[in-house]
């Protein structure tokens, strides 16, 4: 039952955080999201993952400003968000689309990567199994 309340209380702040960043920043980057909330199991801290499209230095510039803009952040989301306690928020870098995205060309590279023509499903047959 607690697991289900930290997915809840998880994606409650996810979208909380995202709203507030979407209307009172105004960041250089082309796209700044945030991708996952991991709260502590007491409620005490949430580490809020960021996916930022730019340079590296948009990438830093980013993340500074909002830790720089923690308490205020948190004091809004107190305001919006009924809960025992505000948890503090620890802003960090997710290069999770970067890293997957090196990993592809890496691949594409080396011709690991199954032919397109293969991963095309609209074109298979639906009355019998895919080709293989």
């Amino acid at each position: 039952m607690a697991k289900h309340r930290l997915e809840r209380v998880n994606e409650l702040i996810k979208r909380e955080v995202g709203d507030m960043l979407r209307k009172e920043f105004v960041f250089d980057a082309q796209l700044v999201t945030v991708q996952q909330v991991d709260s502590t199991p007491d409620l005490k801290h949430a580490h809020v993952y960021m996916s930022v499209i730019g340079t590296d230095a948009q990438r830093r510039k980013v993340v500074t400003l909002l830790q720089s803009k923690r308490a205020p952040l948190q004091y809004a989301l107190s305001r919006k968000v009924t809960m025992k306690f505000t948890p503090q928020l620890h802003f960090k870098l997710d290069t999770g689309i970067e890293r997957g995205t090196k990993v592809i060309s890496i691949m594409d590279e080396l011709n690991l990567l199954p032919a397109r023509e293969s991963l095309d499903l609209f074109d298979a047959p639906l009355d019998g199994p895919p080709p293989l």
